[in-house]
Parts: structure tokens; sequence; C-alpha cells
């Protein structure tokens, strides 16, 4: 049985959607069979895999509101064993439409429970905010990845995440836990990167990966080029962390 995995963290800038496109990729890489989910309606994971956002049949928004199948949407990659359920403007109007619908939490768990069990892994980009769209990625989900910036305010937002991962395990999702805690975005040079790291790793009760996600240029240009880090720079730093990161999830049994 495969695991679902949402990407999730309502503080923007901290390298999730990042995580999402270079995750699955690697996941991908080493045999996995691995679909992506784009929730988020800026669509940049969707771009970042090489799918034109602009031109899609259907996206992610027409099966969350029943207007297609989840196989109508399903967009196969560039990239042997990955495919995508697509995201694009569309969906910023979602939260609006899914008012007055009946069990709105579970919309995207029903949608996608026929089709769950053909994929190793199912990844899931959230938004970067705690609304419904997240709501569903969470019942959806397995389990939650948390990436935090190594910055100052890395903790900031945290606690409202962790409250909310509770909320939704009490009431909506019984088996959701955490799936662990990435950092992203680390400077070796600085001595801020290594002390935010210490600080979380001493006060987080939580797994923390061991792979640590580097500032990488090659990182911040994949994306431009629509391609993961492992096919546009495959020996770079940023694509071997990927890699890493992508070994250790698959060994990490929540």
């Amino acid at each position: 049985m495969g695991r679902s995995i949402a990407i999730a963290n309502q503080k923007g800038g901290v390298g999730k959607t990042t995580t999402a496109i270079n995750l699955s990729s690697c996941l991908a890489e080493l045999g996995q069979k691995v679909l992506v989910i784009d929730l988020d309606p800026q669509g940049n994971t969707t771009s970042g895999i090489g799918l034109d956002k602009d031109e899609l049949d259907h996206s992610v928004y027409d099966l969350i509101l029943d207007q297609c199948t989840t196989s109508d949407c399903l967009e196969a990659s560039e990239i042997k064993n990955l495919s995508v359920i697509p995201s694009n403007v569309n969906l910023a109007g979602a939260e609006v439409e899914l008012l007055d619908v009946d069990n709105k939490e579970y919309v995207l768990r029903n949608a996608l429970d026929y089709i769950k069990d053909d994929y190793d892994f199912i990844i899931i980009d959230c938004p970067p905010s705690l609304n419904m769209l997240t709501i569903n990625a969470m019942t959806t989900a397995d389990t939650i990845l948390v990436p935090i910036q190594c910055e100052y305010y890395a903790l900031e937002g945290l606690s409202q995440l962790i409250y909310t991962i509770d909320l939704v395990q009490k009431r909506l999702n019984p088996s959701l836990s955490i799936e662990g805690v990435v950092f992203t975005m680390y400077d070796g040079r600085t001595n801020l990167s290594q002390q935010v790291v210490e600080s979380v790793r001493t006060n987080l009760k939580t797994k923390i990966y061991e792979t640590v996600i580097p500032r990488n240029i090659k990182l911040a240009e994949a994306p431009s080029h629509g391609k993961p880090i492992n096919c546009y720079e495959p020996k770079s730093t940023g694509a071997e962390s990927y890699r890493s990161l992508a070994r250790e999830v698959i060994n990490n049994k929540v």
C-alpha cells in the first residue's frame, strides 16, 4: 500500500514547492511510482515539473468540484514513474465554491480513493495557508512533511501548524501523523543557520530528517527551466541532497 505525504507550512518561502517537486522526482528516479498533486493556486509545482499550467484541459480544481474524474486530470510528466494532478489560478476560487458542499473536508480523499494504491507515493503540495485546501490535503495524507527555512523566524507559526494537524487528527483523520521536519535553505557559512538547526533539534519533539537542503543556485534556477533539480543539474549539491532526502523518506517507517 502506498504512502500519501502532504508538504505543509503556512509560512511562505520555506522551500515547500521546491521540496514537493524535487522529492517527487528523486523518489521516481529511485524507482518509486509517484503521483504529485499541486494544491496551490499558483501552480508552481505544475510548471516546475514541466507542464504548462495555462494550457490544461483539466486540473485539480475540476477534480475537487466533481467536474471531471481523476483519470481526466492525470498528466504524465517527462520523468519516468512521475505523474501529476496539476493546478492553476482557477483553484483560487475553490475555497468559496466548497462552502456548500457536503463533507467538503474529504472531497480530495474521496476523489483519489480508487487510485491511491496505484502509487508508492502520493506527494501533495499545499498552499501557504491553513485553509480548506490544506485541510483536504491533511484528510487525504497519511503524514505531513514540514519544511523549515534556516532563518531567525523559522519556528514562527509552527505551533499553529502543529495545532491544526492535531485538530485534524482528532476530528477528521485519526491516522494522520507528522512525517518529520526537513531543513531548507541551509547556509553552513552562517552561525544563524547552525543555530536554527540546533534550536529546532533541541526543542521540537518530532522526527527531524538528517538530510539538510542547502542554499544552491542550481536549485533556484531549475524551476525556470521546468525541470526538477535531478534532471536540470544531476550532479549538483541540491540534486544530491534531495536524493538523500528521498532515500530517508523511503526508509522512514512512520
